[in-house]
């Protein structure tokens, strides 16, 4: 099982603007990674996002580490939360991790 926990407060969330609202995503998203690299330095998967569909959207988590299985919610976009996140598997984390990034390979291929 896994154990989720909220975001950081301390890394503001940004707000939303039209120009600049992806950019300010990614800038979150580096800090979160940052903070998240600093707990757990030498886990290899640590920062990597893992995505759910949820209605409309996704819910979106960062790894901490797969040994125990910890998890930061991203509240990004519609803040959804995937209703069975907390029984999650690191194994499954793992695999889903892997098949983003074959994914991601195959589509890089392509351009």
């Amino acid at each position: 099982m896994a154990t989720i926990y909220s975001a950081p407060t301390d890394i503001k969330l940004p707000s939303f603007n039209s120009d600049t609202y992806e950019k300010d995503n990614e800038e979150y998203l580096a800090k979160l990674k940052s903070y998240v690299k600093r707990l757990n330095p030498r886990g290899k998967n640590g920062g990597e996002i893992i995505r759910f569909s949820v209605a409309d959207g996704h819910a979106e988590y960062m790894v901490v580490r797969l040994k125990p299985l910890e998890l930061v919610h991203i509240p990004l976009c519609d803040a959804w939360h995937f209703t069975y996140a907390h029984l999650l598997t690191a194994k499954e984390v793992s695999n889903q991790i892997e098949s983003t990034k074959k994914f991601q390979a195959f589509l890089d291929s392509r351009k």
